[in-house]
């Protein structure tokens, strides 16, 4: 195998040689354990683990090695080797880390498409779809909508939810699939492209890893029933991890996510709801919240039926949980300068101790 074949291309490969990391072996990290990582590269995988200077140096869980990435490593026998550097991302799916304020938790990096998926037959809910659909847009990720278990319900079921989902969200494509049936795989399988990267999105229990396997055309995961008892997914997926599928394309299977935080993403909003965005230029006021003002082109046309007043609400909480988590990482920014600054401080006065 070529690293090539791993998704690598030009651009990543430009950068390498621009900072001299000709010497060292080429990676990309397909599983993580708790800072223990496994990297693929063109001849074996290899676990790692990330140098001092890397692990003293990052300021956020963003700065260390995340599924999906290039890095630079030194292997030191037949297993195991060392992350020197980080190759710069080409895209980050990231959320809100679930009880850490004002934190990011990345979901996968060097991603070309996301792929959004949906049970029908039980907590489909179009809120949440807008919810993965804002971390794609805000990663410039190309998100597929896949709707599966459409064996479950009858077509004409299966079709009002189709254009549910189109009424609010547009010019994403919307795919109904069969595990058990396999109707609509031959139409998934066109956006399966060899060389590009996909990561998979959704509640624990919506087929993520039994359509990995139909996929990959091998048991790679484990695949539970949904109990009867709670209606929910057991979880299976417990990391995230990257799979090389027999036509070339690279997917990575995630775990299921209850929580999908708004983090940063301001650009991920507007291009979901870029409907809203439209009305928005057209407000009196250029800072509008769009909730109370005087002259709000977005309530008039919630008002007159022209902008889907469920879609409108969902927009307004997420805008909300945008600036919490902004608000969170300041004063989270702030309290880590003036630990730095205390740091800095501390060292100096125990030089001259010393020297003294």
């Amino acid at each position: 195998m070529n690293i090539f074949e791993l998704g690598y291309n030009q651009q990543f490969e430009d950068w390498r040689n621009e900072n001299s990391l000709a010497d060292f072996e080429i990676g990309r990290v397909v599983a993580e354990h708790k800072e223990r990582y496994i990297v693929k590269t063109a001849t074996t995988e290899l676990d790692a683990e990330i140098t001092g200077n890397l692990r003293f140096t990052a300021r956020s869980r963003e700065d260390f090695p995340a599924v999906g990435d290039w890095v630079a490593l030194v292997a030191y026998d037949q297993e195991m080797a060392i992350i020197h550097r980080i190759f710069p991302r080409q895209s980050m799916l990231f959320r809100k880390a679930v009880g850490q304020a004002g934190e990011l938790q990345i979901i996968a990096t060097n991603i070309d498409y996301a792929l959004l998926l949906q049970a029908v037959d039980r907590d489909f809910n179009i809120n949440r779809l807008q919810r993965y659909l804002t971390i794609a847009n805000n990663s410039k990720v190309s998100p597929v909508i896949i709707l599966t278990k459409t064996d479950l319900i009858d077509n004409q079921k299966t079709e009002e939810i189709t254009n549910s989902i189109k009424k609010r969200i547009s010019d994403v494509p919307v795919i109904g699939i069969s595990n058990e049936t396999e109707a609509g795989m031959d139409e998934l399988q066109k956006f399966i492209i060899s060389g590009k990267t996909y990561c998979m999105l959704g509640s624990s229990g919506v087929g993520k890893s039994t359509l990995l396997n139909k996929l990959s055309g091998k048991n790679l995961m484990k695949t539970g029933a949904i109990s009867d008892h709670t209606n929910r997914g057991k979880h299976i997926t417990s990391h995230r991890e990257l799979t090389l599928l027999e036509n070339g394309a690279i997917l990575i299977d995630n775990p299921g996510m209850r929580e999908v935080g708004i983090a940063d993403s301001s650009e991920g909003l507007e291009t979901t709801f870029d409907e809203i965005m439209e009305f928005a230029g057209q407000c009196k006021f250029k800072d509008c919240t769009h909730t109370s003002e005087t002259g709000c082109a977005v309530l008039k046309a919630v008002e007159a039926g022209n902008i889907d007043p469920e879609s409108y609400q969902n927009y307004l909480k997420m805008e909300r949980e945008k600036a919490h988590f902004e608000s969170s990482a300041a004063e989270r920014k702030k309290r880590d300068k003036l630990f730095g600054r205390i740091m800095k401080d501390y060292k100096k006065k125990d030089i001259k101790q010393r020297k003294g």
